[in-house]
């Protein structure tokens, strides 16, 4: 029959085996530098080799730097890479609107606006001439039926904002004198 563990004896176990796991990671580094010839290390902790980044001169990144450019024109299918910074080209003047041009859209606008208040004049005038509603026909406008209130289903914000409107227009219509 097996001894019991206790927590004693696991614990003791533990440290056993990881002394072991240190010996012989201590032993495979040892093989591994007699393969490569260079300095043990221990295998417990592998760290990856850190790379120091490379320097450039200027002259170098130039070379880099049109190459590729002649790289992405070739891609693009462009003829040629663009030319060296040693030519740049003067900037371009902004092109200004003359002062012709500017006197025909002020009075294209003035016409425009013109013509716009017209057409608002012109549909007050026909809206006083309309011909006024009677008292008989205010009379027999249908006025809404109250909404029902058991079982009433709530509507979202902007529909029981048109509702309420469309509810009370025609009470309104009907309340009106006829002139107004």
């Amino acid at each position: 029959m097996p001894a019991k563990l206790t927590n004693a004896i696991i614990t003791a176990a533990i440290e056993g085996f990881e002394s072991q796991k240190i010996r012989i990671d201590h032993q495979i580094s040892q093989l591994k530098a007699m393969l490569s010839g260079g300095s043990p290390e221990t295998a417990a902790t592998p760290e990856p080799p850190t790379r120091k980044r490379r320097r450039f001169s200027a002259a170098a990144r130039k070379r880099m730097k049109e190459a590729q450019q002649r790289r992405w024109a070739k891609i693009r299918g462009v003829s040629r890479p663009p030319a060296p910074a040693a030519t740049p080209e003067p900037p371009k003047t902004k092109s200004r609107i003359s002062e012709e041009g500017i006197k025909r859209i002020v009075a294209a606008t003035k016409k425009r606006w013109r013509l716009a208040k017209a057409a608002k004049a012109q549909t007050a005038t026909a809206k006083k001439t309309a011909p006024a509603r009677t008292k008989a026909a205010a009379k027999k406008a249908v006025p809404a039926k109250p909404a029902k209130k058991s079982g009433r289903v709530k509507k979202p914000a902007a529909n029981r904002a048109t509702a309420k409107k469309m509810a009370t227009a025609p009470a309104e219509t009907a309340t009106q004198p006829a002139g107004q």
